[in-house]
């Protein structure tokens, strides 16, 4: 178990699970009536030609504000849990054929995200009931009592249980948001950048023959667990491949191979954090002043996973994590 750096600087919280979808209809649908999402906001960008529906799993009864209001933005760019993040682009519903990579084939190293109920399979049964289909139901395959979902885009949605029950406890719902999983080549490598640089805690480890896995969530100091509403980030490690200099994982953004996209971290100075990462030897994807979104970045983690900088409650009072004109130092 590795513990968390006691003093990360700029606060950093992980804030998004970004993945692109053919049709957001169906998406924001799919993610609302089969796991109790809440579609928190939404950002539109006619002029590049996509948008952005941030989802989230919200306790019964805290009331949000209506998407794409400032209210809403404000909500968002202040949130201390995790969205999943789904990402329009321009046209693609009008495809007949599948548009993006759901992951999960030779090489790839994004694996799924997973939701986490009370009892497995009595919640599978209600999904195969709604029209659900699935890569493997509670009782199949060797490992029994958790199952794979397909999404509309056919990217595994992992139904786990939970520890303890909780539905109906504390505004619990049937379902909450809690892992995304990534396989990484070093897991050493991958723990320090998490741990150091992004205020992870590594909270539990589970060793197999051929492989092991690192569960990485943001946490109080001195917890030793994560909490029941927030979930994990999953480092799936297969053993050998840190040996293997020429070994390295489709990071979801290469052509042919573009679905998962990245995940995303609120900090409070993004220009602090991103240098603090050059410093440390770390490669920028895009620096907080590059392209026409300013003040906003994304760093390259050891898999050359990308990982969005952005900085908590914005940069205006609208809560607008970017803006247009470069940032005078």
């Amino acid at each position: 178990r590795r513990g968390r750096m006691d003093h990360v600087s700029g606060a950093p919280s992980w804030q998004q699970t970004m993945l692109r979808v053919k049709d957001p209809k169906v998406s924001v649908d799919y993610y609302q009536k089969m796991y109790g999402m809440t579609l928190l906001d939404k950002f539109d960008f006619p002029s590049m030609e996509f948008s952005l529906y941030f989802m989230a799993s919200v306790p019964h009864g805290e009331k949000t504000p209506k998407p794409g209001t400032e209210e809403a933005h404000k909500y968002l760019w202040t949130f201390k849990g995790t969205t999943l993040e789904l990402t329009y682009n321009y046209g693609t519903e009008k495809e007949e054929k599948q548009v993006y990579h759901p992951g999960n084939e030779k090489g790839d190293g994004f694996g799924h995200i997973a939701f986490a109920c009370d009892d497995v399979y009595e919640a599978c049964k209600e999904l195969e009931k709604k029209g659900v289909s699935f890569k493997k139901k509670p009782d199949e395959g060797r490992m029994k009592g958790l199952a794979f979902a397909y999404d509309p885009d056919k990217y595994w949605v992992e139904i786990v249980k939970r520890p303890v029950p909780l539905e109906g406890k504390d505004g619990f719902g049937r379902f909450t948001l809690k892992q995304t999983m990534l396989r990484v080549k070093d897991p050493k490598a991958s723990l320090d950048f998490y741990t150091k640089y992004f205020g992870m805690t590594c909270i539990t480890t589970k060793t197999f023959k051929d492989f092991s896995l690192y569960f990485l969530a943001c946490v109080k100091p001195g917890a030793t667990e994560c909490d029941p509403d927030k979930p994990v980030l999953e480092l799936t490690h297969n053993h050998g491949t840190e040996k293997d200099p020429s070994f390295k994982h489709f990071t979801g953004n290469e052509q042919g191979r573009r679905g998962f996209g990245h995940i995303g971290f609120l900090v409070d100075d993004v220009y602090a954090k991103c240098k603090e990462l050059e410093t440390a030897g770390y490669k920028m994807k895009k620096a907080p002043d590059g392209g026409s979104m300013k003040g906003l970045a994304f760093g390259l983690d050891p898999d050359g996973y990308w990982v969005e900088i952005i900085k908590r409650g914005g940069y205006d009072e609208k809560a607008t994590p970017y803006y247009l004109e470069k940032k005078s130092q």
